[in-house]
């Protein structure tokens, strides 16, 4: 039973590290009022038919702190690209030319920057329901064991590890919303 527990608590490590991972993945997408090649990782292209990430046809760079630069390496997909931009939520006005996207971004205001840290504020949320709900899950794994014969006081000691480490993960959450608060409200 001990070997079942201990599983149970490795699963839960590994669960909860990877949300926070995705979490901060998830962060990087934001824009802080700097040009990021992140910032792009959700758009897809339509590369001869097949929704395509903008980073498996095209080179992403920035020239400077506020300019996005995109060169397909296919010529014949800079439409797309521009398609592509366009279409999305990112609310950026892309140029092309021969060579490929330019994309400037523009500074933003306080009103933007306050919404900013409202989706921050979300999706860190949205991390730490994905975490408790690992600890539920795991929680529950482990009042099974305890039906089916383990030790009472086993399972407390588990469940109270589950709990240390939730809180241990929901900190660090914490800690990457108000490091990417900082960042968006920075001028």
């Amino acid at each position: 039973m001990d070997e079942e527990i201990q599983f149970y608590l490795s699963e839960a490590e590994e669960s909860m590290s990877k949300s926070l991972q995705h979490t901060g993945s998830e962060l990087s997408r934001i824009r802080a009022g700097k040009a990021s090649p992140a910032m792009l990782d959700s758009l897809r292209v339509d590369y001869y038919g097949t929704p395509t990430p903008i980073a498996q046809v095209a080179n992403i760079t920035t020239p400077d702190a506020r300019t996005l630069m995109i060169k397909p390496w296919e010529k014949n997909i800079i439409a797309e690209v521009v398609k592509a931009i366009k279409n999305s939520d990112l609310g950026l006005n892309p140029q092309s030319d021969a060579e490929g996207v330019r994309l400037n971004i523009p500074p933003m205001t306080q009103e933007r920057r306050k919404e900013l840290v409202k989706q921050v504020k979300n999706e860190t949320e949205l991390g730490k329901v994905r975490i408790r709900g690992i600890r539920k899950d795991v929680n529950d794994s482990l009042r099974k064991l305890l039906k089916d014969g383990a030790a009472e006081d086993a399972i407390k000691d588990a469940e109270a590890k589950v709990q240390k480490t939730t809180d241990s993960y929901i900190s660090k959450v914490d800690d990457l919303m108000s490091k990417k608060e900082v960042e968006i409200m920075t001028i």
